[in-house]
């Protein structure tokens, strides 16, 4: 059995490195025009007219409000996400309380679904449907990392420490009982992690989805960036970066 275990992992361990090599390969990739001196001139022309950057009071304005609308839609976008996704990870895991587990395979796949679309596709989506704003971006974040945090949440819960859950269940308690008092306790600071990491992440998919007409900062760096303002838009990245910096806190 370690033979072949060990032959599994060389086979394994080849055909990603074929990969690699045929991913080189295949593409063309343009290192030698990306290190040239001319694309560093351009680099260059293009950051230095980031400088200097636009702090003037009308503008901080209306970025101390994208910047709100920008944390309220992050916000809610992953908790409607936590709610969906602990709900279809239960039925999807094998730590299901459920014992019939009927709806495993269907569980299991509305999660493939909701994260295999991007919530830029999501957000394009949702803006036909109910117009330019944040309503779209909340969706789209809500759907796609719905998923995400589904497949992740089923995997703590079914590696998560499972004595305290055997001891209820063997001293009388009832599966959900056992789930709720025992799995999901010891699991919690993992949860919990992951969950905030998300909302890091849906505070910079809000850039993309504002691009599309989804609200917060992004939409209003799509703009700043359509009329070639550098100075607005080196404040907003710093924002940005100010943001996710909170978020990491």
């Amino acid at each position: 059995r370690l033979f072949d275990a060990r032959c599994t992992a060389c086979w394994f361990t080849l055909g990603i490195v074929v990969l690699i090599v045929a991913s080189f390969w295949s593409l063309d990739l343009q290192w030698r025009a990306f290190f040239s001196g001319e694309a560093a001139a351009s680099m260059g022309r293009f950051i230095r007219e980031f400088f200097p950057p636009d702090l003037s009071q009308p503008f901080l304005g209306k970025v101390a409000w994208a910047t709100a609308e920008t944390l309220a839609m992050s916000a809610l976008g992953t908790l409607i996400a936590a709610l969906l996704g602990i709900l279809v990870a239960l039925p999807a895991s094998k730590v299901s309380p459920d014992d019939r587990a009927l709806f495993k395979p269907l569980a299991r796949f509305a999660l493939i679904v909701l994260r295999s679309i991007p919530e830029l596709v999501w957000a394009l989506v949702f803006v036909r449907v109910v117009g330019l704003g944040p309503t779209a971006g909340v969706l789209a974040i809500a759907l796609t990392y719905g998923g995400m945090l589904g497949k992740v949440y089923g995997e703590i819960l079914e590696s998560g420490e499972t004595h305290a859950t055997e001891v209820l269940l063997r001293n009388g308690a009832g599966r959900i009982q056992a789930f709720f008092y025992g799995l999901l306790p010891a699991s919690a600071a993992e949860l919990t992690s992951y969950t905030v990491y998300r909302w890091e992440c849906a505070i910079r998919s809000s850039v993309v989805l504002g691009f599309v007409g989804a609200g917060g900062l992004g939409q209003q760096l799509d703009n700043s960036m359509k009329m070639f303002n550098g100075g607005e838009v080196f404040t907003m990245l710093a924002v940005f970066v100010a943001l996710v910096a909170l978020a990491d806190r």
